[in-house]
């Protein structure tokens, strides 16, 4: 009996992207919208689980922190071993995750993005209480930070209601020791598809089409995810954050009708310019 011929593989040596946050079951958002945003982008992606959900399109059913012990084993492990260039943080929920979460990071010396996941685009608080307070702690380590307009309000400790309000926000936020600021505008009705980014000390207006679809599931998780991939790759922050805006407007114009609730933008919506399976029908 002969032996086969091996074939030589083609190495690959992508960098790597660490997502901390939390696992949603129904795979739209948190670290399953961070892994299939990494896999899109030609990143590899890599976690640090701190809860897991229960929930599905039409809402979370149940939420289980790990230990902080946990959180911090996780990023060591990673990042002892993988070439992580750059990574993001999502939900936290508690002070101790916070906490632990900003003592692993502090010393790695690669860009961090750091989603509040704090309050909803509705306006639904996500953090246990004193979980807001701890967030200082984290804040001053990110190079960059992605609030919506209710986080940013309470970060700032000022009303956001429109333009000018955010502008101040995104100046307070830069003052009290934070990098740069990414305010996203959708919150706001009028505001959709425009978010301000504050780097440098400079103010910077980006507007995007507004998509017409009731499915945005994850649509935040995958713009700071995208974020993060971008400056793993090597780009400088402004064109890092227009790339991913770009990334999450095509995900949510081909988004997914899936499930009885809120279904989640499409993230290999890049592959559907290529070729069209007809195993999969539009909606």
């Amino acid at each position: 009996m002969t032996s086969p011929i091996l074939q030589p593989a083609q190495v690959l040596r992508p960098p790597a992207a660490l997502s901390i946050g939390g696992s949603d079951s129904g795979g739209g958002a948190g670290i399953q919208a961070d892994l299939k945003t990494f896999a899109a982008l030609r990143v590899h992606g890599c976690t640090a689980i701190t809860c897991i959900t229960a929930q599905n399109t039409c809402g979370v059913e149940r939420v289980d922190a790990l230990p902080a012990a946990a959180v911090s084993a996780q990023v060591a492990a990673v990042c002892r071993d993988l070439p992580v260039a750059a990574l993001k943080t999502g939900m936290l929920l508690n002070a101790e995750l916070i906490e632990a979460t900003a003592a692993a990071i502090a010393p790695l010396p690669v860009a961090r993005v750091i989603d509040p996941v704090m309050v909803s685009q509705a306006g639904a608080v996500l953090l246990e209480g004193e979980a807001i307070a701890a967030m200082g702690a984290l804040l001053p380590l990110a190079s960059l930070i992605t609030p919506n307009v209710h986080e940013a309000g309470l970060l700032s400790g000022r009303l956001v209601e429109g333009r000018a309000d955010m502008e101040a926000a995104a100046l307070d936020l830069t003052e009290q020791g934070v990098a740069a600021v990414l305010i996203k505008g959708a919150g706001i009705p009028a505001l959709r598809g425009v978010d301000l980014l504050c780097s440098g000390g400079e103010l910077h207006w980006l507007e995007s089409p507004a998509i017409d679809t009731p499915h945005t599931h994850g649509s935040g998780c995958t713009l700071s995810a995208a974020i993060t991939a971008h400056l793993a790759l090597g780009l400088a922050m402004p064109e890092a954050v227009m790339a991913a805006k770009r990334y999450v407007e095509g995900g949510l114009r081909h988004a997914l009708a899936i499930g009885s609730g809120q279904g989640p933008l499409c993230h290999w919506h890049a592959s559907l310019a290529l070729s069209a399976d007809p195993a999969i029908p539009p909606r």
